[in-house]
């Protein structure tokens, strides 16, 4: 039974995901609101920040 909330889980970041990661991060979005744009976990999305030396708005 495949939950489609978690259909993405571990795939590969693919470049246009990553560089609109770092577009949403620059501007200021929060962790929530970029996780929803990209359909990924915040936690994926914590991680590949992180990889890429990004910080991220921590608001609510």
């Amino acid at each position: 039974m495949a939950d489609s909330k978690f259909e993405r889980h571990r795939q590969p970041w693919r470049q246009d995901e990553i560089q609109k990661l770092h577009t949403l991060a620059k501007k200021g979005m929060a962790l929530k609101a970029i996780a929803k744009a990209l359909t990924r976990s915040e936690e994926s999305v914590k991680d590949r920040a992180k990889e890429d030396g990004l910080s991220i708005a921590k608001l609510r």
